[in-house]
């Protein structure tokens, strides 16, 4: 396919997924349940922090840290007690445990105390076209409680060779709105323009099999060209075609 082409296609494909039918089977629609921006955010980040692995398994264990936190994550966040945070043990996903799900809710709170709050602690440091960098200072921001080394895992840094693939979908969620419902759109201070398509196995695969990705490896390189690539055919809402690349993936087994 020439270009052209390869957009016309993906920009079906776009249509076919970025629905409000897309959520019944995807973590976000954790997040959907919730109405306050906090509350939206909040449960959006942890959501995204535990997304890898089975999907079932994502979202049970995503609304499993939602009914520890009341189901009002955000007043848990900001006056929890510790014996509350004793709740907590019992909880894992994969290698993500109750140890480091108390000490995202202490870092959370952090976030909000001393940088007013999730968005702007990401906007801080986000330049024209990407969140990279931004993505790897407010890693630096969250850790500024006392925690375990073995925490620091679970929030990946760019600029050490990570796609971040989390937190990218995670920004995807906030940052991006084309009215269609998926995506919230709650963020007004970061531009869709400078978001990066979450780069997983299934996007991957199916961005070099269309001729978007040549580099072997998942890792911020292969980012950058894969953003390179989606700016070419939408340089303001590049991240759509991550509803085409990972339909394609998962639901079509292209």
């Amino acid at each position: 396919m020439n270009n052209n082409e390869l957009k016309e296609f993906l920009d079906e494909k776009v249509i076919l997924y970025n629905n409000p039918r897309f959520i019944e089977s995807d973590p976000i629609q954790i997040p959907h349940k919730y109405s306050l921006k906090e509350d939206i955010e909040i449960s959006a980040f942890l959501t995204a922090t535990i997304a890898w692995g089975n999907r079932k398994m994502i979202i049970n264990n995503s609304q499993r840290m939602m009914n520890l936190m009341g189901n009002s994550p955000y007043d848990f966040v900001m006056s929890h007690s510790e014996n509350q945070l004793e709740n907590l043990d019992g909880f894992v996903h994969r290698t993500f445990n109750s140890i480091d799900f108390a000490t995202f809710i202490k870092a959370i709170k952090s976030i909000y105390i001393n940088h007013n709050g999730l968005e702007m602690a990401f906007t801080k440091n986000q330049q024209p076209l990407s969140m990279q960098t931004s993505i790897a200072e407010f890693k630096k921001l969250f850790f500024e409680i006392p925690h375990q080394s073995r925490t620091t895992k679970h929030i990946s840094d760019p600029t050490q060779g990570s796609a971040a693939k989390r937190i990218n979908m995670f920004l995807r969620w906030m940052s991006r709105n084309d009215n269609s419902g998926v995506d919230f759109g709650i963020w007004k201070s970061i531009s869709p323009a400078a978001l990066s398509c979450p780069l997983d196995v299934h996007s991957g695969n199916v961005a070099r099999k269309l001729g978007l990705l040549t580099r072997k490896q998942n890792d911020s390189k292969a980012l950058t060209e894969l953003d390179k690539a989606l700016r070419l055919l939408d340089a303001n809402d590049p991240v759509k075609y991550d509803f085409a690349l990972f339909g394609l993936g998962v639901f079509e087994g292209f």
